[in-house]
């Protein structure tokens, strides 16, 4: 069981599995898939400041806790049980596109190492891609309303216009930084 577990899952498999999820929170308790709601509710939880946008009945959403506690637990024993790969599995031709376009070489990881190191915060790149990056995926994730899979897994299935817009965004965004922030910067 374990070998089957370690394998990737087909998106056959898989896809449907997380699609399924979304009309099964809907049906038994009408909620909603996303996960960046969560800091919402741990800070309104843990820092009872006063501050409007935390004041709300948090407690009526603490299955929401509970989800990302046991996302967060089954990833532990995930990488506990299952391990992990040395390297991100990518096809011969990805990794010729990067080392050739973006001047990326260490691909010994998970990510690459030449953005993700700690060692990057030495240097204006680094803090620009962890720190302003992480700062604008905080602000754009308050800012849309919800994460990237809040919207694209919940919100397009239940056919939210907001969502929509939202995933298109996503993928614009993406590709213009691709194409044409990251070659400026390197």
């Amino acid at each position: 069981m374990l070998d089957f577990l370690r394998q990737p899952w087909p998106w056959y498999v898989a896809g449907p599995l997380i699609g399924l999820t979304v009309p099964a929170l809907l049906l038994l308790g009408n909620k909603v898939l996303g996960i960046s709601s969560a800091l919402r509710h741990i800070c309104a939880a843990c820092v009872p400041a006063g501050i409007p946008f935390l004041t709300y009945n948090w407690r009526a959403e603490i299955w929401n806790l509970f989800f990302v506690l046991g996302i967060t637990i089954g990833g532990f024993i995930g990488y506990r049980v299952l391990g992990h790969p040395d390297t991100a599995a990518i096809s011969a031709e990805t990794v010729q596109d990067l080392q050739a376009q973006m001047g990326l070489t260490d691909f010994s990881g998970l990510l690459p190492k030449e953005l993700f190191a700690l060692e990057n915060l030495s240097n204006w790149k680094g803090w620009v891609f962890i720190v302003l990056g992480g700062f604008l995926v905080g602000f754009g994730t308050r800012y849309a309303g919800g994460c990237t899979s809040g919207h694209a897994i919940s919100g397009l299935s239940n056919l939210q216009w907001v969502s929509l817009v939202a995933v298109i965004g996503f993928f614009v965004g993406g590709l213009f930084m691709t194409w044409v922030i990251y070659p400026l910067l390197f």
